[in-house]
């Protein structure tokens, strides 16, 4: 049995010059797709032990609002001190949920779920301090946290905190700048944060530092300063991960495999549809990715596959990596593309975004307990990673793969599922959805209306932003200036 193609709403083929006949400008300026700002989807409302760990960031933060009720001053002074206090709240959880502890993991849903906390934390850290700014609270009769000298010169330190930290925010979510000069930058948030956690330690408040709000409060800034040291030192500078060497190397279109055998008794053990971060030992290459697993649990080797998306990406297509060390730190994430065994399966990926699912193809030809149908959307079926795995499955009767061809004009939408397993094969049904960022939002709100009881989806990208992708431009620029310097 081959593979299903989908014929529903032919697309048109964008007409125009290819990207590499535009200029910088019309670079810079980039699409509506590239400034699009997606609305966060609502959770169903039904309890689940991942909402214990954003409950607990809520909650945490909110109950500080009780340690300023009491404030006298001018103007509205118990908000202008709880949202400063909030802040550093928020930027404490944020440096907590990015040293990537894995007991934290299903408090939050797995990984890719504390990333988005931890943004989320940054962004609304970043709103609170510029209302506490505008604000000024002024307290009367409050208790001193240090003398006049400490407090004038932690105040200064705070004015600079602000500024820095307005800048490495709009550096964060502006994806115009490189990852590997985001990810420098992205290192220097902690001084901000300890600036604004002298100022607020020094500060006069409606209570003394050594009361029970004073500890903790001073909790929250002993978390947040070990966190980022953690993260910044220990993580990226003394931990290593597990050593695994390339095995092969295979070019699939705008892919590349890479099969992994470890190099000593340490290893991954992962489990279906989880990720790592790798670490590539080779000049130009060591800043750390993550990548979904692709190869089955059971696997003596473990598969990454890496499109080319970005300058690191290109780099690894372009080198020669057999035989290279490659450090991994994980496994994470929650991802589950099975869900109840009497339950319809549907498991929709779009290009890359098959790698979870391919690691959950059966690795023996015993009957599947479950038959997913497998909506795979790529640009080409002759760059489409996996392909080859998953039409012999399909023949084995381990799925039903349907295949949606840009370059042949198919489209992947919610009413090309629904025509291919009818009402009936979504209403109660798992979905597992990864992908971009649009088609998984289309299925998460089109199979939630057609009535599907549960919707897992995998979203692990660590950096999340607006505007356009121009690392591969900013770093041939980079790479001409530094040669024309060498020149010179």
């Amino acid at each position: 049995m081959g593979a299903n193609e989908i014929t529903n709403s032919p697309t048109k083929r964008r007409q125009g010059n290819p990207p590499g006949g535009r200029n910088l400008l019309t670079k810079l300026i980039g699409t509506k797709q590239d400034w699009r700002i997606y609305r966060p989807v609502a959770p169903r409302l039904r309890p689940r032990r991942s909402w214990i760990g954003t409950t607990l960031v809520v909650s945490s933060t909110l109950i500080g609002w009780f340690a300023f009720t009491g404030a006298a001053g001018a103007g509205n002074v118990s908000f202008g001190l709880f949202v400063g206090a909030a802040a550093i709240q928020l930027m404490a959880w944020s440096f907590v949920l990015a040293v990537r502890n894995k007991w934290l993991e299903p408090l939050f849903g797995g990984l890719d779920s504390m990333y988005r906390v931890h943004r989320w934390c940054g962004s609304l850290a970043v709103a609170a301090m510029f209302l506490h700014t505008r604000i000024e609270p002024e307290i009367k009769n409050g208790v001193r946290g240090a003398s006049r000298d400490l407090r004038d010169m932690a105040e200064d330190l705070a004015g600079l905190a602000e500024t820095s930290l307005y800048a490495l925010i709009g550096i964060s979510l502006l994806r115009i700048i490189p990852y590997r000069f985001w990810r420098l930058t992205h290192k220097l948030l902690g001084i901000p944060f300890l600036f604004a956690s002298a100022h607020f330690f020094t500060a006069t408040k409606p209570y003394a530092n050594g009361s029970p709000w004073g500890v903790w409060f001073g909790l929250f800034m002993v978390a947040g300063t070990v966190a980022y040291f953690w993260r910044v030192v220990v993580n990226d500078m003394i931990r290593r991960g597990a050593r695994y060497r390339v095995a092969s190397q295979r070019r699939v279109g705008n892919n590349t495999e890479l099969r992994l055998e470890p190099m000593s008794r340490r290893r991954i053990n992962h489990q279906v549809g989880q990720f790592a971060i790798l670490r590539v030992q080779k000049r130009g290459l060591s800043e750390p990715h993550p990548f979904t697993i692709a190869s089955h649990p059971d696997d003596d080797q473990l598969l990454f596959i890496i499109r080319d998306l970005g300058d690191w990406t290109d780099k690894v297509g372009a080198a020669d990596l057999e035989g290279a060390t490659v450090e991994i730190e994980g496994p994470f994430g929650r991802f589950e593309p099975f869900g109840e065994p009497d339950q319809p399966h549907l498991w929709i990926a779009g290009g890359v975004g098959i790698t979870p699912f391919l690691g959950a193809l059966p690795t023996d030809s015993r009957p599947s307990k479950v038959v997913p149908s497998v909506f795979y959307a790529v640009k080409s079926s002759d760059d489409a990673p996996g392909l080859d795995r998953l039409q012999r499955a399909d023949e084995a009767g381990h799925i039903r793969l349907h295949l949606s061809d840009s370059s042949a004009g198919q489209r992947l939408t919610v009413d090309a599922v629904t025509n291919a397993v009818g009402i009936g094969g979504i209403d109660g049904a798992h979905v597992a959805l990864c992908g971009p960022a649009g088609l998984v939002r289309q299925f998460q709100r089109g199979t939630r209306a057609l009535g599907a009881r549960s919707i897992e989806v995998e979203d692990f990208d660590f950096r999340q932003g607006f505007g356009p992708e121009l690392s591969r431009d900013i770093d041939d620029l980079v790479t001409r200036s530094v040669t024309g310097a060498s020149r010179g």
